[in-house]
């Protein structure tokens, strides 16, 4: 993968922010994701930073009292004025020369420290913020495991529909309601119980996660243009983590004929940094079909998708209830996966989504739909790990857990770590059920 890799990912790269060069942070600097921020407890403007170790350099200071290339300055200010969309949209050589700029700037023995240092605040001292106005959400169905899993509880003899290995699945969802961590409040809604003679409404019994990641849209394209495979590549921005909550009771009873509604637009949790593309470069991998398995139609296909459309991302899922938070227990992993689960790539997802003219807009997001391993250990979701409720996860000191309960606190966390690279993670995104 050496052609997509620069000075940027070079493994002996050092910051003058020293907490960056703990191999154990998200943030190190062949990181560099952006996020909106604020002092917390303060009415400023928000502005773009970008996180370094355990600190979060201002742009907008950064662009006034630092010295920068005359080609920089300009493409800093939309950032520093705090409008991550705006610069987004002006696209991949763009991205990479503030990449470059920010990657020198906080590299060690860097003539700009000095007006740099006083541009960053700790992480905990600063409010965050959705890193950018999202006017379209649509949820994927990528994690070929999840879905078997699911098709099995359902229909056992053909888990599969036959449109699976053709086209990424996906499906609508509310923008509004997306957030950040937080609490989530148990929603309510239709219910069918089996042999009842009509439905009732009440709480959701059945919550559940779902561990997901998202894919920002960086570039736009008209109204009734297609994106090639390429120009998707070139389109993609970054990634968050994304916790798809859904209500698996109100599901059943509401998705035929037309899909999820109520059960999913109640709340979408995603994690406030946004890793770029080219901070993952070090870390793409061939895209490959098990043997026998349909190839992709020729718009959903390309050489660099073939070579190198996968990303080797770990992906983690961390539960801890109120009791265990009580008795001062840490969190339990309940699953651990990897992106390269995922049956479509970030690219095919996003020109199956134009494919027939639908105009995506910078800022629009991306969900790849539960992200399930192929052993139960990397299971992504509740309804998967009980089995739709008939095998309850034994945890400590006596819980039990078929679905969320209130006061549960599920986290997700993602990175990705190889030998020749820097350790480089997304954060996390954590929610608490609430009645």
């Amino acid at each position: 993968m050496s052609k997509l890799t620069d000075a940027t990912h070079d493994p002996r790269l050092r910051s003058w922010v020293e907490s960056a060069n703990d191999g154990a942070t998200d943030f190190p600097i062949q990181n560099l994701p952006y996020g909106r921020f604020r002092r917390a407890g303060s009415d400023e403007p928000w502005r773009i930073g970008v996180a370094i170790g355990d600190q979060v350099l201002d742009l907008r200071r950064a662009r006034e009292q630092s010295p920068w290339g005359g080609d920089v300055l300009p493409l800093l200010e939309p950032l520093a004025a705090g409008d991550l969309n705006a610069f987004m949209a002006l696209g991949a050589p763009a991205w990479g020369r503030v990449r470059a700029a920010l990657s020198a700037a906080l590299a060690e023995d860097s003539m700009q420290a000095p007006f740099l240092e006083l541009c960053l605040l700790p992480q905990p001292a600063c409010e965050m913020a959705l890193p950018c106005r999202i006017g379209d959400y649509t949820d994927f169905y990528s994690g070929i495991h999840h879905a078997t899993t699911i098709g099995k509880l359902f229909r056992p003899d053909n888990p599969l529909l036959p449109n699976y290995k053709w086209l990424p699945i996906g499906y609508h969802g509310r923008a509004s309601s997306i957030g950040l961590s937080g609490a989530v409040r148990r929603p309510q809604g239709q219910t069918m119980a089996p042999g009842a003679p009509a439905p009732v409404f009440g709480p959701c019994a059945k919550l559940d996660y779902e561990l997901e990641v998202g894919a920002f849209v960086g570039r736009a394209n008209a109204l009734g243009e297609p994106v090639s495979m390429d120009a998707a590549e070139e389109a993609l921005f970054g990634l968050v983590l994304l916790n798809d909550w859904s209500a698996r009771d109100l599901q059943a009873w509401e998705y035929q004929p037309l899909g999820p509604f109520l059960a999913k637009n109640f709340a979408t949790s995603i994690s406030p940094w946004i890793v770029t593309m080219a901070a993952l470069a070090p870390f793409r991998r061939p895209f490959t079909r098990p043997e026998g398995d349909p190839q992709p139609l020729p718009y959903l296909d390309g050489d660099f998708n073939r070579r190198a459309g996968a990303i080797d991302m770990v992906l983690e899922a961390w539960l801890q209830t109120a009791a265990m938070r009580a008795a001062g227990q840490p969190a339990l992993r309940l699953s651990r996966s990897n992106l390269t689960d995922a049956y479509w790539t970030w690219a095919q997802m996003l020109a199956h989504h134009a494919s027939n003219g639908c105009n995506l807009q910078a800022g629009d997001l991306l969900g790849s739909g539960t992200l399930s391993g192929a052993d139960e250990g990397g299971r992504g979701s509740l309804m998967e790990l009980s089995a739709n409720g008939r095998q309850p996860l034994a945890l400590a000191r006596g819980e039990q857990r078929s679905f969320l309960q209130d006061g549960d606190t599920l986290t997700l966390r993602a990175y990705c770590q190889q030998p020749g690279a820097v350790r480089i993670g997304l954060g996390d995104v954590s929610g608490t059920i609430v009645g």
